[in-house]
């Protein structure tokens, strides 16, 4: 793991009205890791994603990625800085087949004009080709290959979250933010996520994962930050996390039962 932030967090705050969903929340994740995000329901966590991604802006406090400063762009021009991520609820085109899904993924890299598409000029075709071979090798590699066919929306629940988490890597992205990509998998299909996650990580992305799977999160993480009431609260490795007094009582429940 590289020590050098990619992501920094500093002193975020987001109001919405007078509630605080966000309040002074600060820290960094080193390039080529994976830090989980925990926290209670309504702690914060998917506000603080929408931040990172430009879907919401924030109240104060700033969002770096590597040198880049993100606070205040809108959501393209944010993932074309390198940021993907996946949602809580599933944002598939459903008549359209995996592979088309995964495909549109990739059109921010797209330097084809209307006219040069429509024509089907040399730079078009060789796009159309370079994005049908990228979608191909992640359908590969998320084991979705003899799904490559079907429609998004006759899939199931799990493979549904295969393809978003495909498209979010069409993109080509330094840092891929994933919200509960573990929602709706059977164990063994949270098992191979895990695998997944390490695998992406070994070949260099960094990813910042909400995720309430405890044993996934403490599992393949290499380090946590906990949220409650739009607060960080604690950020360390997940032994650490484990053992701190306030994340057994306000997440992970008081009775010594952690995972």
């Amino acid at each position: 793991m590289n020590g050098h932030p990619l992501l920094v967090v500093e002193r975020l705050t987001r109001r919405f009205g007078g509630l605080a969903a966000l309040e002074d929340v600060s820290f960094a994740v080193p390039r080529r890791s994976i830090c989980g995000l925990i926290g209670p329901h309504g702690a914060g966590k998917t506000t603080l994603i929408n931040v990172i991604s430009g879907l919401v802006p924030p109240t104060s406090g700033r969002v770096l990625l590597g040198s880049a400063e993100l606070t205040g762009r809108p959501p393209h021009a944010v993932a074309a800085l390198g940021v993907a991520r996946t949602f809580q609820n599933i944002r598939l085109f459903n008549d359209l087949s995996v592979m088309e899904n995964v495909m549109v993924g990739w059109h921010l890299q797209r330097r084809a004009t209307l006219v040069e598409s429509l024509l089907g000029l040399p730079r078009a075709r060789h796009e159309e080709h370079r994005a049908r071979e990228v979608a191909l090798g992640l359908i590969e590699r998320l084991g979705l290959r003899q799904l490559a066919g079907t429609e998004a929306g006759a899939l199931s629940y799990g493979d549904q979250r295969r393809v978003e988490i495909a498209r979010a890597l069409a993109l080509g992205p330094s840092l891929l933010l994933l919200d509960e990509p573990a929602a709706g998998l059977n164990a063994a299909e949270t098992a191979g996520l895990g695998d997944l996650l390490r695998s992406l990580r070994d070949d260099g992305l960094t990813l910042l994962v909400i995720e309430h799977d405890m044993e996934l999160i403490m599992r393949v993480c290499d380090a946590v930050v906990v949220l409650s009431f739009g607060r960080t609260i604690a950020d360390g490795a997940p032994a650490a996390i484990q053992r701190d007094p306030r994340v057994i009582e306000a997440y992970l429940g008081d009775d010594g039962n952690t995972p």
